[in-house]
């Protein structure tokens, strides 16, 4: 059976075509692919800055909902009809380095980077990457899952309080999203973000915003929690502004979590670590429980999700709206309708 895929054929190109509907192996399962966001590694890989790692053409994406069309042998945690959400990681052979830690080892396959990904009609996955989508989880909710696991992620191995004061640095929609889990956890959060446009989305869902462009960051934070400063900093605009920023915001024995993907390394202010005795903390992607409990929060539906989808465009427009990511970065999330049938 022919289905539609979008295919990365490098060069900043993709070609909307006809794919394969691939039959599940043992341990796998085939959906129906509704919607797959797109995220800031897939732009990544549309400036070719990851075709090292893709095998061109490919079809790519990783942020995706659907629905359980078939299943092959030995698969029990889903059957066909169930809606699911995608957690794309497939651990490889573990290693004495890992430490037990599948979800970031280093023979770790990324789905949709590594393998092919979402944005086609039909997608063979692992059936251990599928969880479960309760009726309360749109379909199109669904695929905000992964980037919501990303933050639950994030929030979890901070270990944020109920009370702390948290300072989020960036406001795209991982920085958000951080912001709206942490706030929903208990927490005192500030979006700092210097894009006007973003700040006027943060200011929306109720969050308090500081742009370091038009006053004191330091200032800022100092007043935003009563001269304690931050329990725990979030930098996740992966600039040299925010990594000079980080370690001046957190108290004594303050945490700073790297969430960002600095390619190159950066200067980084160590006697701030010894003077106030900081932690740094890295956090990558996520594991089944931070996938568990963003499906948890979704569908209690107290989270504004809608309002950081910036737009839903058909799969056939996948050129289109790269192209646009990249006039107007500051977007929220955009997302691709993978069905060629009515989806919720």
């Amino acid at each position: 059976m022919s289905v539609q895929a979008a295919y990365y054929e490098g060069n900043r190109t993709f070609r909307v075509g006809q794919g394969k509907s691939v039959p599940p192996e043992p341990g796998e399962a085939r959906i129906a692919v509704r919607y797959c966001g797109i995220c800031g590694t897939d732009i990544h890989i549309y400036h070719g800055k990851m075709d090292h790692r893709v095998r061109i053409p490919q079809v790519i994406g990783h942020e995706a909902s659907g629905v359980v069309t078939e299943v092959g042998s030995g698969v029990d945690n889903v059957r066909p009809g169930d809606r699911v959400a995608v957690r794309p990681l497939q651990p490889g052979e573990p290693a004495p380095v890992d430490a037990g830690c599948t979800h970031i080892g280093q023979n770790l396959k990324f789905i949709g980077i590594d393998t092919p990904g979402a944005m086609q009609g039909s997608w063979t996955v692992p059936a251990h990457t599928l969880h479960r989508l309760p009726d309360a989880v749109s379909d199109l909710h669904g695929a905000l899952v992964e980037p919501l696991a990303v933050a639950c992620h994030d929030v979890r191995l901070a270990n944020l309080q109920p009370g702390e004061n948290a300072v989020v640095i960036g406001g795209g929609p991982i920085g958000l999203l951080i912001g709206l889990v942490a706030r929903r956890k208990g927490a005192h959060v500030l979006i700092s973000e210097v894009n006007a446009q973003r700040l006027a989305v943060a200011e929306e869902l109720g969050l308090a915003t500081a742009n370091p462009l038009e006053h004191d960051l330091v200032e800022a934070v100092a007043r935003f929690t009563d001269q304690a400063f931050a329990d725990v900093v979030f930098e996740v605009s992966g600039t040299q502004a925010g990594v000079e920023a980080m370690t001046k915001l957190p108290r004594v024995r303050g945490r700073i979590v790297m969430v960002a993907i600095h390619a190159a390394p950066q200067p980084v202010d160590l006697f701030r670590f010894f003077w106030r005795e900081l932690q740094l903390i890295g956090v990558r992607v996520y594991e089944p429980e931070d996938f568990e409990q963003a499906i948890a929060l979704a569908a209690e539906g107290k989270l504004p999700l809608e309002r950081l989808i910036t737009k839903v465009a058909p799969l056939e427009s996948v050129q289109d709206v790269f192209q646009t990511i990249d006039r107007n970065p500051q977007g929220m999330k955009y997302l691709l309708n993978c069905s060629e049938g009515p989806v919720g």
